[in-house]
């Protein structure tokens, strides 16, 4: 089986695309003759010319605003944008515009878009060029996020995403276009929103994307753990899958690159510890520690007094009358 980088699994995905399907064009800035900032697109303006391959001016906002028009009116657009980052330039267009077309016109029209653009950090490229924001967009109604682990994963999915009907963010993480894997000659298509099990154990479950799926399975390497490690990958949807992955909620560990606060597993833990814990009142011990707690700290060697326990319920504190706040106020103000 050949083996190829993640930005050739790029390159193949889009270069196909381009053959395949005559509506189809991409958009963005120093994709032509540059090559992209990434060397995603290098030779493509020789090769499909200048109205399949356009280089536009640096205006995130009339990029996603001209391929939404474009996809209205029935072409296939692939905008990129040169990092999630920059995203937040055209976040109206994103959010308000494509996102909600079929929504807003009852049907009457759709934006087949895909949106191609670089996350995370590592690369050295300053703060405001090393932001993880796909979480924020995966929380948007009418817009989907793809985030390929693996170069296998890159080709399959760039494939599906081609079929959807409404707009996609195809978000590749910086600090994997080198990697390199297995991406059979054959064709195939990574379904969108299924999680992938890259290996089985029956210890623990690590759920992760992008470039923490690497991370996570030299996890499972460790002798340290002393047990068989379920890595497993959201490389689809950044959410979906995992309630059909996740069969023991309590022994789950969630790794990704990224801020702490509003992050993509925020929402599965949520789900994951009210499952396991608010379903039933037996789910909780006399000390108020959960059972799937205990059985980390038999893992890990832990005792109970390592986990905060939970906090007793207090009555809420009395609020004074509104009167009480806004006439001091009001008289310091005078």
């Amino acid at each position: 089986m050949p083996v190829i980088s993640y930005r050739e699994a790029m390159s193949k995905a889009m270069r196909e695309a381009l053959h395949e399907d005559e509506d189809l064009f991409l958009m963005g800035e120093d994709i032509g003759a540059y090559g992209g900032p990434y060397a995603v697109t290098k030779g493509f303006l020789a090769e499909f010319g200048p109205r399949r391959v356009v280089d536009s001016p640096l205006a995130e906002s009339a990029i996603i605003g001209a391929c939404t028009g474009a996809a209205m009116a029935g072409l296939h657009p692939v905008a990129e944008i040169m990092t999630i980052n920059f995203t937040l330039l055209a976040m109206d267009q994103i959010v308000n515009h494509a996102a909600k077309m079929r929504y807003m016109s009852a049907g009457q029209f759709t934006a087949p878009m895909i949106i191609r653009t670089v996350t995370g950090g590592g690369a050295q490229l300053g703060a405001t060029h090393s932001q993880s924001l796909e979480g924020w967009y995966a929380s948007v109604p009418g817009l989907k996020v793809v985030v390929p682990a693996t170069p296998y994963d890159a080709l399959g999915l760039f494939r599906a995403v081609r079929q959807e009907e409404d707009p996609v963010l195809f978000v590749e993480h910086i600090l994997l276009y080198s990697s390199r894997g297995d991406v059979p000659d054959e064709r195939y298509v990574v379904p969108v929103g299924k999680a992938d099990v890259k290996r089985r154990g029956d210890g623990f479950t690590i759920v992760a994307y992008a470039r923490m799926v690497a991370v996570a399975l030299d996890i499972g390497d460790l002798a340290l753990l002393h047990m068989h490690v379920d890595a497993a990958a959201t490389g689809a949807h950044v959410a979906g899958g995992l309630a059909n992955l996740v069969r023991d909620l309590g022994r789950q560990i969630k790794r990704r690159l990224g801020v702490r606060h509003g992050r993509a597993g925020s929402f599965s833990r949520a789900r994951v510890w009210r499952a396991i814990c608010f379903s039933s009142a037996a789910g909780m011990t006399q000390e108020g520690i959960f059972p799937a707690q205990r059985r980390f700290a038999r893992t890990f060697s832990l005792t109970p007094e390592s986990f905060s326990p939970m906090p007793p319920v207090k009555a809420m504190p009395s609020i004074p009358p509104m009167a009480a706040i806004i006439d001091p106020a009001c008289r310091v103000i005078q």
